[in-house]
């Protein structure tokens, strides 16, 4: 018929199915058998065929015919080792390449006939144009860049400290004389300035005068002593490549569908992420949005894709986005984003990253902006993957002094990997009771670190660590050690996990929800912050209090659009596709982001926390025990006053001793030198300012130390 056009059938490149490494074996195995029979038939095992191939390789390579079947082995080392992203290292085959020729070439200078034809059309134009001994140096220079370019060498000054472990690139000359000029400016720029922040630092290495990971070469957050932060070696990087399908036919199928329903568009770009393509189109003047909505099935029938999301419009822009799963997903690696520069550049020490949009553009979050955050999903979403990639994000940039954690796991399996890391302010808490008392020791923490901000006339901790802390610090470095007590508490990030809510709130429903809400509301400005999560996203355990105290938001894959409601308010999350996927909002943002959560296995995350427990002794801290009051399910014991307490408590002797002879006094520091909980330091504490034998607190200076050694008679009665 005259109307009817005949449709093209598109074929899709062959093999085109096959993952990229089953590709490299099958040219690695390859290859090899070709270099096994050139190297037959060299030596005559190969047959007729053998002869044949034998005259054919001397007439090309002359005596340089047995480096053939070498170069094929070569060649076969090259699919072995393919680029981070899986694809073959064009520089390994073009490094392999200048080898080939140049040794040809220096065969044919040597003695004619020597290089064959080939080795004859390297040498002859070099020997015309410049002359025997220029040949053989630009030659040299040649076989060298091969060699670079083949085993991916590097040119290193030997002052200067080498990376661990160098990362594969493509790219010939792939700045080896930028790593040392980048370096060498931010030591330039950076090195006074560090110098007056942290003059204790020992002299080591540049990373200790940069406050740099000799590895990675982010910036790492420390208030004071020293910290080695994990390698990104430890950590993998992007895997795999995303397929798509046909793009132009999916972009015809979703224009031609779209036309049998009278709805005109123009098809616009097209976004290819980790895990779903996204493609924009631009509906005609006066077509409603809401008729693209409702052809969502349609779509999803027509495509032969399932499930298909709708984004109408994209946000601050005039298209609608629809988006297609992939039919083969990447894996996005948390190596690639955390050497990323939106993160190695960055300043601020609660950074974490999120993972990849639809474009492929790493999202990076800042926990001290969030303040806090909701994560949920059904089992197998990712929850505890995404979980995991957060709390890497904040080890590979924070030392202990800087940043600690509480983490609760009422399932014993996912957060109770991190035990004994140094950051832990506690062992990983598995129960409700004892997760009922820390919640409290924050919020008792959090309204003595108010009193210090309200003491120091300052809006928040990061105020008072920049105007208050850093410059006492440095002053009293450049002192006496006699007046290092002078100095006030450095205040670290708290950051708060708890992996299965639902569990704590059948158990405690409004204790817990009282805490969550009450350190939600407030604890922001003194730097401790909440990361919640939840398999179950009822109505019942995502309260409206905790919600409304709880602005951003992390939507996994969930069950229903009710779920997917209950977390971000609105649809969508029920169109996920699971294994990281999500949906993330923030409070400033007025529609979520899709993003592809970064993959963190258990085999690297073992090798972090190895990293750090063997480092854990080079560090002093506090700690908090609540092993002694995981009874007493009120919490009243753990805060208890002195008036309920023992006034004659056996250890009280021996805590004047201590405070008074060390010249200082703490609930921490009576925790470490007596080995004993918060709760009881804290009653000595008290027993000890209540008889005089310390000052009051005042701030966040150390408490003034009343009672002298000879005089232990005066002070030791109480005041009436």
């Amino acid at each position: 018929m005259a109307g009817r056009k005949k449709r093209k059938k598109t074929r899709e490149p062959l093999f085109d199915d096959l993952d990229p490494q089953t590709k490299q074996a099958i040219g690695a195995i390859a290859l090899l058998v070709l270099g096994i029979y050139l190297a037959l038939s060299l030596i005559g095992y190969a047959g007729m065929v053998g002869k044949y191939t034998n005259l054919g390789l001397d007439s090309l390579f002359g005596s340089g015919a047995y480096l053939a079947p070498i170069i094929c082995f070569f060649y076969v080392y090259a699919f072995l080792k393919p680029r981070d992203d899986d694809r073959i290292s064009i520089s390994k085959i073009v490094g392999i390449a200048f080898l080939f020729l140049s040794l040809l070439g220096f065969l044919e200078l040597y003695e004619r006939d020597f290089g064959g034809w080939i080795g004859l059309a390297v040498k002859e134009p070099l020997y015309l144009l410049f002359g025997g001994l220029a040949t053989g140096i630009i030659l040299t220079s040649v076989f060298l860049i091969g060699v670079l370019l083949t085993f991916n060498l590097g040119l290193r000054w030997p002052t200067k400290e080498a990376s661990d472990e160098e990362s594969e690139t493509d790219d010939m000359f792939a700045g080896l004389e930028l790593e040392e000029e980048t370096a060498a400016e931010a030591e330039d720029e950076t090195e006074e300035s560090e110098a007056e922040a942290k003059p204790d630092a020992p002299k080591q290495t540049l990373s200790n005068k940069l406050g740099l990971d000799k590895v990675s070469g982010f910036l790492v957050s420390s208030f004071e002593g020293q910290y080695d932060p994990p390698p990104l070696s430890l950590l993998s990087k992007d895997r795999g490549k995303s397929k798509s399908g046909d793009v132009k036919a999916n972009a015809n199928i979703i224009k031609r569908t779209l036309k049998n329903f009278n709805i005109e568009v123009e098809m616009d770009e097209v976004s290819i992420g980790p895990s779903v393509t996204r493609y924009a189109l631009k509906p005609a003047e006066g077509v409603r949005i809401s008729r693209i909505v409702g052809l969502q099935n349609n779509l999803e029938l027509a495509l032969a894709a399932s499930p298909i999301r709708i984004e109408a419009p994209i946000p601050g822009r005039s298209l609608v986005g629809i988006e297609v799963p992939n039919t083969q997903k990447a894996t996005v690696g948390l190596a690639s984003l955390l050497s990323s520069p939106e993160y190695t550049d960055s300043p601020k020490p609660l950074l974490v990253a999120l993972g990849r949009d639809i474009t492929g553009t790493p999202h990076f979050a800042n926990i001290a902006k969030m303040p806090h955050g909701l994560i949920a999903g059904t089992t197998g979403s990712g929850k505890s993957v995404t979980i995991h990639a957060i709390v890497s994000s904040l080890l590979f940039r924070n030392s202990p002094e800087q940043l600690r954690f509480i983490m609760i796991d009422p399932k014993r399996v996912e957060l109770s990997l991190y035990n004994d890391i140094p950051h832990l302010l506690t062992p990983v808490i598995n129960e409700p009771k004892k997760a009922i008392l820390a919640l409290k020791w924050a919020i008792k923490e959090m309204e003595r670190r108010y009193t210090i901000l309200q003491t120091e006339k300052v809006r928040d901790i990061s105020s008072y660590h920049e105007n208050i802390y850093k410059p006492a610090a440095n002053s009293s470095k450049q002192k006496s050690e006699g007046d290092e007590e002078d100095t006030p508490e450095s205040l670290p990030y708290i950051v708060i996990f708890i992996d299965e809510l639902a569990d704590l709130m059948s158990a405690y429903p409004r204790e817990l929800e009282a805490n969550i809400v009450r350190l939600a509301q407030m604890s922001r400005a003194v730097g401790i912050h909440l990361i919640l999560s939840t398999q179950r996203p009822s109505v019942n355990v995502i309260t409206g209090l905790i919600k409304a105290n709880v602005p951003t938001r992390i939507a996994l894959q969930v069950a229903s659009q009710i779920d997917s409601r209950t977390i971000i308010d609105q649809v969508g999350a029920e169109k996920l596709l699971g294994q990281g996927d999500m949906l993330y909002v923030s409070s400033d943002m007025s529609k979520p982001v899709r993003l592809q959560s970064a993959f963190v296995s258990e085999e690297e995350l073992k090798k972090v926390v190895k990293y750090l427990r063997d480092q854990s002794e080079a560090h002093e801290l506090d700690s908090i025990d609540l092993d002694g009051n995981a009874s007493d399910t009120g919490g009243e014991a753990f805060f208890g006053s002195v008036e309920e307490s023992d006034e004659d408590d056996d250890l009280y002797e021996e805590a004047k001793e201590t405070v008074v002879s060390a010249g200082k006094a703490s609930t921490s520091f009576l925790q470490r030198k007596l080995r004993i909980g918060y709760s009881r330091a804290a009653r000595l504490i008290d027993i000890l300012e209540e008889r005089g034998v310390i000052g009051p607190q005042d701030g966040s200076r150390p408490r003034e130390i009343l009672a002298g050694k000879e005089d232990d008679g005066e002070t030791t009665e109480r005041p009436e």
